[in-house]
């Protein structure tokens, strides 16, 4: 897993880890950045982690340490992007799963401290993904196509997905995007080369982190063996059961609380 490193909350690694290990699959983790605690809470302290990275993977390499799949998430630079990628490509060519999550933004605009450069660098994350899940902001964002709050017909999900497609990735997830005025995820799967579309009904409150949950979920279930529309379900359900049962926390900056809550996942 290279993803943020935060620490005060429930988000990218600390969030992703309970759960890839609740499904009993072992993980080393590779920190982007360590931050403070979520961009919520309005201030936060951030450090590049890309020299430490420059160092690992000759490490890595000169060991022959292999991985059956790789999972990305914030990514800081151009200069972080360009390690990362070339990284993906070489564990891809040994038989790794490469999955990318483009965390930019969301609902029309970029997450909070995240700055414009960074859609260059997810684009270049998308290149070597076997399955990437942007949300419908994002989608927006890597393919230069305006962000419209009421949402999009089926035929306009269908071309944003193809969109990131031609970017690079496989199969593609397309989240938290209205389709035909439902809230949805759109998703092609390139094994089947058939296309899906999962609606759900929202919950109207905010905890950071959530995507990181679905990413470990789906990234769960398909390491071990389900197909990709099942499994892009199980982890919209997922998410679903632990935002319910968490929904009147008060302070939701802090995410939701995994390992209290994993028996949900079942």
């Amino acid at each position: 897993m290279i993803s943020d490193l935060v620490g005060y909350g429930k988000v990218a690694t600390t969030a992703m880890l309970p759960i890839l290990s609740y499904f009993g699959i072992p993980t080393c983790s590779l920190p982007t950045m360590l931050i403070s605690n979520p961009f919520e809470y309005g201030d936060f302290h951030l450090l590049d982690t890309t020299d430490y990275i420059r160092g690992v993977f000759p490490v890595w390499k000169k060991m022959g340490f292999r991985f059956d799949a790789i999972a990305t998430g914030y990514v800081v630079s151009q200069r972080q992007a360009d390690l990362v990628s070339h990284f993906c490509q070489d564990m891809s060519a040994q038989g790794a799963m490469i999955f990318v999550d483009p965390v930019m933004g969301d609902e029309g605009q970029l997450y909070n401290g995240v700055e414009k450069d960074i859609i260059r660098n997810m684009r270049e994350m998308i290149s070597v993904a076997d399955i990437c899940y942007p949300n419908y902001t994002e989608a927006c964002l890597l393919t230069g196509r305006s962000y419209h709050a009421e949402g999009v017909t089926r035929d306009e999900a269908r071309s944003l997905a193809d969109h990131i497609r031609k970017i690079g990735s496989k199969s593609v997830l397309i989240t938290s995007i209205p389709v035909d005025g439902q809230p949805s995820v759109f998703g092609y799967n390139h094994e089947t080369d058939e296309d899906f579309c999962l609606p759900y009904n929202e919950i109207p409150v905010h905890f950071p982190g959530t995507g990181d949950i679905f990413s470990a979920i789906l990234i769960g279930h398909i390491l071990n063996g389900d197909k990709l529309q099942e499994s892009t379900q199980a982890a919209m359900d997922g998410v679903w059961r632990l935002i319910d049962k968490n929904k009147d926390q008060e302070d939701k900056n802090r995410g939701i609380p995994l390992e209290q809550n994993l028996a949900e996942l079942r």
